[in-house]
């Protein structure tokens, strides 16, 4: 498997890119990986095992824990190429899922409305029925 990532803090060259990948795979597999499934042209792989973070335990106190290692691809492609991150930002799906959400939250609150016995729970007001004595 292999993972692409896009590191914030640090400048490229268009040509090259990062991957986290498996830690059994070698720099070969992952030209070869790249040559053959994706049909990309590579110049140079350099790989680098990463050991993973350690952190405090919050809920145990006095323990560590650990995240784990990984093996990080910096992949050269031929001259001439560049790589082009994906854009994964969807915009027109978290307008519909608002107006989903919207309509939900307003249905939702018509139950509770309907569930809700005023006249009956004059003491309770606003406690739904399903809390009656």
């Amino acid at each position: 498997w292999m993972k692409i990532i896009k590191m914030e803090n640090v400048t490229l060259p268009p040509n090259k890119v990062h991957f986290i990948v498996s830690q059994q795979m070698t720099r070969y597999d992952v030209k070869n990986y790249l040559e053959k499934i994706y049909e990309v042209p590579v110049q140079d792989v350099r790989t680098r095992n990463m050991v993973g973070k350690i952190t405090k335990n919050a809920m145990d106190k006095g323990t560590l824990i650990k995240a784990d290692d990984y093996k990080l691809a910096i992949v050269t492609l031929q001259a001439g190429q560049t790589f082009e991150y994906p854009d994964l930002k969807i915009e027109n799906q978290n307008e519909e899922n608002k107006e989903k959400l919207d309509d939900e939250m307003s249905k939702a609150k018509q139950v509770f409305r309907k569930n809700v016995q005023k006249d009956e729970q004059k003491y309770r007001p606003g406690v739904p029925s399903f809390f009656g004595l």
